[in-house]
C-alpha cells in the first residue's frame, strides 16, 4: 500500500510472520547451542540460527527498527569475549598439564546430562556466543548496504 511517494507500508503477512517466528528461532537456537554436545548441532549452528532474528527483524520491520534494536557496537564488542573465552577454556588445558584444548573436566556429570562433555560444553558455549555476535553483526552490516539513504521509511514500534 502506496501512502506518499517512496513510502510503503511493510507486507502484514510479513510482518506477522516475523513476530511469530522471532520468538521461535531465538528459542531454538539457544537450545542447539545449550544441548549441542548430547546432540545434533553445536554452537555454530545455534549461533546462526539466533543471529537469524536480525534477518527476521529487518524483513517484518525494516532496517532502522532493526538498528536501534540490535547494536552493532554491542555485537562487536562481544564477539570478542567470546573468542576470549574460548582461549581462556582452551588454556585451562594447558594449566592442568596437558595440551591446548583438552577436555580436563570430563569426569563431571552422567552420561546425558547438559554438562558431561566437561570442558567442551563450555566450549561450545563460547563458539555459540562468538558466532551469533560475529554473524549478527555481519548480517547487519550487509543490511545497512540495502538500507535507503533517508530516513523515510516506515517504522512501526
Amino acid at each position: 500500500m502506496k501512502f506518499k511517494e517512496g513510502i510503503t507500508e511493510k507486507n502484514v503477512i510479513v510482518k506477522c510472520g516475523a513476530d511469530k517466528f522471532l520468538p521461535f528461532a531465538v528459542t531454538f537456537g539457544i537450545y542447539i547451542i545449550m544441548f549441542g554436545t548430547i546432540s545434533p548441532g553445536g554452537g555454530f549452528q545455534g549461533g546462526v540460527i539466533v543471529a537469524s532474528a536480525a534477518l527476521l527483524l529487518y524483513l517484518g520491520y525494516g532496517y532502522n527498527v532493526a538498528k536501534r534494536a540490535i547494536s552493532t557496537e554491542v555485537l562487536r564488542v562481544n564477539e570478542a569475549c567470546g573468542a576470549s573465552l574460548y582461549v581462556i577454556l582452551g588454556l585451562l588445558g594447558i594449566a592442568f598439564g596437558a595440551n591446548f584444548c583438552r577436555n580436563v573436566f570430563f569426569n563431571n556429570g552422567n552420561v546425558g546430562d547438559l554438562i558431561s562433555a566437561g570442558t567442551i560444553t563450555f566450549m561450545g558455549y563460547a563458539v555459540g556466543y562468538k558466532v551469533l555476535c560475529g554473524v549478527g553483526f555481519l548480517l547487519l552490516l550487509m543490511l545497512a548496504l540495502l538500507a535507503p539513504d533517508t530516513d523515510d521509511e516506515e517504522e512501526e514500534a
